[in-house]
């Protein structure tokens, strides 16, 4: 078999211990050549599929199956598809080699926190977005909440099982800003906002069917049927987004609830008035004086 025939037969991922050893030698001359490229030890992949990330995913799992995939690739595999990854984290029990675009932590991860995706063993959502905690500034907590691939009692239990990192005093802090479950940065700072002036009685991504459709009402105060929305950038760049906003905001006043809408601006730059908004719509609606929509 030339090499030309061997690159295109072998696979994405081929392991040379695996092999014959005439098939050993073509692998070496294609690696040679330029034609293969070594991401771990004793494992290659076509030169052209080195910087593949489901490629370098699956070459985990052929170089040490009982590796785990932690962090960023592991968030992305489970619950954030977009997340940018550089290099790919592995934990593993023994000795941890040095490769390009991996990186290696002589670690175990609970087995309970543990799932396999296409055969490869990832750490779980909770796991990976309690581990990104604290460099993500809370962002992975953020969007693991808002995937609903983890509930806030499951990220503490899987910083329980974490305990003793590096880093664990920052993941706290993080938690316990994320005991409102916020779904966003924006909402994060609205929580805060609220927690630090001391307004009660609300519940954030409250879920409501309103003509037949499920909506979830970013800060909710139930009591008088008022919505707090709370509109990030993608609010304003993203056209579909904005307009189902409109929708939203027309059914739910169709539905007698009271819609108050912040920009992440305004949370940063004036929360005295997001803050004077909300108390001055509670008075009203408490009161029983019609709010202006």
């Amino acid at each position: 078999m030339n090499i030309d025939e061997f690159v295109a037969a072998a696979g994405p991922v081929i392991v040379r211990g695996t092999l014959p050893p005439r098939l050993r030698a073509t692998l070496d001359s294609a690696y040679e050549a330029g034609r293969l490229a070594r991401l771990l030890p004793g494992t290659y992949v076509p030169a052209d599929h080195q910087g593949d990330f489901a490629v370098k995913v699956a070459a985990v799992a052929q170089w040490c199956p009982k590796a785990v995939i932690t962090g960023a690739a592991a968030a992305r595999l489970t619950f954030w598809p977009e997340r940018v990854v550089g290099a790919i984290d592995i934990a593993r029990i023994g000795r941890v080699p040095e490769a390009v675009g991996y990186r290696f932590r002589r670690m175990a991860v609970d087995p309970d926190y543990v799932q396999y995706r296409n055969g490869v063993r990832v750490a779980s959502a909770a796991w990976a977005a309690v581990e990104l905690a604290g460099e993500t500034d809370g962002d992975s907590i953020d969007r693991c909440l808002r995937s609903r691939r983890a509930r806030l009692n499951d990220l503490w239990a899987a910083f329980a099982a974490q305990s003793g990192r590096p880093g664990n005093g920052d993941r706290r802090r993080v938690l316990i800003d994320s005991r409102d479950e916020p779904w966003s940065a924006a909402e994060r700072v609205g929580h805060r906002i609220l927690r630090g002036h001391g307004i009660v009685g609300w519940k954030a991504n409250h879920d409501i069917i309103v003509e037949g459709n499920l909506y979830w009402i970013d800060i909710a105060f139930l009591a008088v049927k008022l919505a707090v929305e709370i509109d990030g950038r993608l609010h304003e760049d993203d056209p579909e987004i904005f307009q189902n906003d409109r929708y939203r905001q027309n059914a739910l006043v169709r539905a007698g609830w009271t819609v108050l809408r912040f920009t992440y601006a305004m949370l940063v730059n004036d929360p005295q008035y997001v803050v004077d908004a909300i108390l001055a719509a509670l008075t009203a609606l408490r009161s029983g004086d019609r709010y202006r929509r």
